[in-house]
């Protein structure tokens, strides 16, 4: 009797609350009974953490085994967030290899993708190692595409804030206007009316 493998694929994402920047999604397929310790939620985890876990998971895991998606503020605006997010996730779980039959979400809301079977977990990052392991990758990725657009415009502080919406961020962009990568589609509270 041939029984199919059970694969299953943790997802998450980083920058949905963000003014500036893209969305990015990862998609990690988790070793059957592999235990990571205090690997967690990547906002639980200072940066030097965040990279040591990254390194760590790119040694362990198979090539294939994850993958990373990524919408542009384009995108977002032209979209919205949401779907943005989802269109991410989907880029990411396409760039498995093999393709997972279960999807453990990180949150409470989930485009379906090509009929593999999925669960929303409600802070699942911190609950399951593969969207831990995710969240590590989405996180890293983005924090260094804003670290990056921080060299082209340093006036926004990326390299401290990573596009979140800061005191200093809104400051900047009201001073400078906004960057090609603002999401201009968001509404952003100025940080000087109390």
């Amino acid at each position: 009797m041939n029984v199919k493998q059970l694969l299953t694929a943790g997802l998450d994402e980083a920058g949905r609350g963000c003014l500036a920047g893209p969305v990015v999604a990862s998609a990690v397929i988790w070793p059957e009974g592999l235990q990571l310790k205090g690997l967690t939620d990547s906002k639980k985890l200072n940066a030097n953490k965040r990279a040591s876990f990254r390194k760590k998971l790119e040694e362990i895991l198979p090539k294939g085994s994850w993958a990373i998606g990524v919408s542009s503020s384009g995108e977002i605006d032209k979209i919205n967030i949401l779907e943005a997010t989802f269109l991410a996730m989907h880029r990411a779980i396409a760039k498995l290899k093999p393709q997972p039959n279960l999807l453990l979400i990180d949150g409470n809301r989930f485009r379906p993708y090509l009929n593999i079977t999925y669960r929303c977990e409600i802070k699942g990052d911190a609950r399951f190692q593969a969207i831990s392991a995710a969240s590590i990758f989405a996180k890293t990725y983005r924090d260094q595409i804003m670290l990056e657009a921080h060299l082209e415009n340093p006036q926004y502080e990326w390299n401290a804030n990573k596009g979140y919406p800061s005191r200093k961020h809104k400051i900047a962009m009201m001073r400078y206007g906004l960057s090609k990568i603002h999401r201009t589609s968001f509404k952003w509270r100025n940080p000087e009316i109390k």
